[in-house]
């Protein structure tokens, strides 16, 4: 049957014997105007608004719906199109993997990456970690595997760009001998990247948006670097219907959204209850993988990485923001990075959110507490980058990636992805947070940092552990208990169906 708009148009639902975790006593849980309305032990329900329908879940699990709270949702979709080099061991490798697929561009079948003047196709790759090879990317090195194709590759963090010579010519660019674009260059050339006709992009999001529906995804922030209100307008008007989204704004366009009345937590007029205006957006250092993180210590090949935006520069925005009604979400890698965005913060007086806070100094941790501060964390990254930071943060990394300590010290968490850096799969974050660990041999890594179970899942629900009535009837329900499996199970978690204000956006 048709889908009816999430804002309170969906029908009564009435969830039949299902189980809150970690309680083997079933209930049935009433929907109704895109609310919890009710939770009863189950079959007491002798009576229930005319038009209910009934759907029996026989004994499985029921939780708040999931969010990922840091997500580049162009970019993420984009991924279905390119060359994935996250297997890529050296800069040889991955060279190596790029000229296999040269083929396919020259007889076109490789997306275009974006608009070119010269005819042809530019072949895309995403995903490359070289913090941890042993070689090094150059523009001798792609040119050589890849002749007159025009070739760019993303790293997994989106802060560098590696090109061929035909790519650099295409594009306008001058990398230099080791073929990089790192930082607002790289971020400049992935947006061009990413210029394809908005029917090709709208049904790659349609479709990363269905996988993470199944997967208990109810909402995401979208921080993708372009002005994203009117996209997923046009997106929700097509139909999208997935999951709620929260739209960022970046500086370049905060004037704009001002002059529009738009602030944080706003409704948008036709997004059918789906879109709201999200945080302000601003990036203040670099990354780990690129070295451009900005780092009290200096790295081992030197430098201290890059402040991109200065205390006084970030402490102005943070004013701006707190008299215009954003919330502020300073992306901060670095520990100089994250005592630059506490200082600020504290000094504009406003709440927000640091997103990263990759590596903090001890004498921080406090602060994100005593300021009321999110940290937005994506747990994955962690064993993503152990050897990255085992290499550039030697001796200091019981202070990176540090969700116990940010819990500890009174910092709401608010895990998530930071797709395409890591998958959009919460089970994936989640079990990160809570094992340290990938099941593939290798010793948890820092498991003093890890989060219980419970944690990472009110941290994954924004603060929910439990549904009760009068929530929002965003709803996942599970296969199996998620504070009792084993950590395959949990890791691999199966949906059974995901409900956005009491819709069925999965399952069902």
């Amino acid at each position: 049957m048709p889908k009816a708009a999430p804002d309170g148009g969906a029908p009564d639902l009435l969830l039949t014997g299902v189980h809150q975790p970690d309680d083997m006593t079933p209930c049935d849980i009433l929907l109704s105007g895109g609310r919890v309305a009710a939770i009863a032990p189950a079959g007491s329900h002798a009576t229930v608004p005319p038009g209910t329908r009934r759907v029996e879940f026989d004994g499985r699990f029921v939780i708040p719906g999931l969010w990922d709270e840091h997500v580049h949702m162009n970019q993420w979709a984009l991924t279905l199109g390119r060359v994935d080099l996250s297997g890529a061991a050296a800069a040889r490798e991955a060279a190596a993997v790029v000229g296999a697929h040269v083929g396919g561009v020259r007889g076109g079948g490789v997306r275009d990456g974006g608009a070119s003047s010269s005819g042809g196709r530019t072949l895309v790759g995403v995903g490359f970690r070289d913090a941890a090879w042993a070689d090094a990317p150059s523009l001798e090195l792609l040119d050589g595997t890849t002749g007159g194709v025009p070739v760019a590759l993303i790293s997994h963090d989106l802060h560098c760009v590696w090109l061929n010579s035909a790519a650099a010519v295409r594009y306008g660019v001058n990398p230099g001998p080791d073929g990089l674009l790192r930082e607002e260059p790289a971020f400049a050339l992935t947006r061009e990247l990413g210029r394809l006709p908005d029917s090709d992009v709208d049904a790659l999001v349609r479709s990363a948006g269905a996988a993470a529906a199944a997967r208990g995804i109810v909402g995401i922030v979208d921080l993708e670097m372009v002005w994203n209100r009117d996209p997923w307008l046009r997106r929700i008007a097509d139909g999208f219907d997935s999951f709620r989204v929260e739209a960022g704004v970046y500086p370049l366009d905060l004037d704009r959204a001002v002059a529009e009345g738009m602030r944080t937590g706003q409704q948008v007029p036709g997004g059918a209850g789906l879109l709201s205006v999200g945080p302000l957006k601003v990036l203040i250092d670099g990354s780990l993988n690129t070295r451009t993180a900005y780092c009290v210590d200096p790295y081992p090949h030197g430098g201290r990485g890059l402040l991109t935006v200065s205390e006084s520069e970030l402490l102005e925005l943070l004013v701006r923001a707190r008299d215009t009604g954003f919330v502020p979400a300073v992306h901060a890698i670095g520990d100089g990075a994250n005592e630059v965005a506490l200082n600020a913060f504290a000094a504009a007086g406003v709440k927000g959110r640091i997103e990263h806070a990759q590596f903090v100094r001890q004498q921080d941790f406090a602060r994100f507490g005593e300021l009321g501060l999110t940290a937005s964390v994506q747990p994955a990254h962690a064993l993503d980058d152990r050897d990255a930071a085992d290499a550039n943060w030697a001796g200091r990394t019981d202070r990176a990636f540090p969700l116990r300590s940010l819990l500890d010290a009174g910092a709401t968490l608010a895990l998530g992805s930071d797709a395409p850096v890591a998958p959009m799969e919460p089970w994936t974050t989640m079990s990160a947070a809570t094992t340290r660990a990938r099941g593939d041999g290798r010793e948890p890594w820092h498991p003093e940092q890890a989060l219980t179970r419970r944690e990472a899942l009110a941290a994954s629900a924004r603060g929910r552990s439990r549904i009760r009535v009068g929530d929002t009837a965003d709803v996942v329900v599970l296969e199996g208990d998620p504070l009792t499996v084993d950590d395959a199970a949990f890791t691999a978690m199966p949906v059974a169906a995901t409900l956005v204000a009491g819709r069925f956006s999965f399952g069902g």
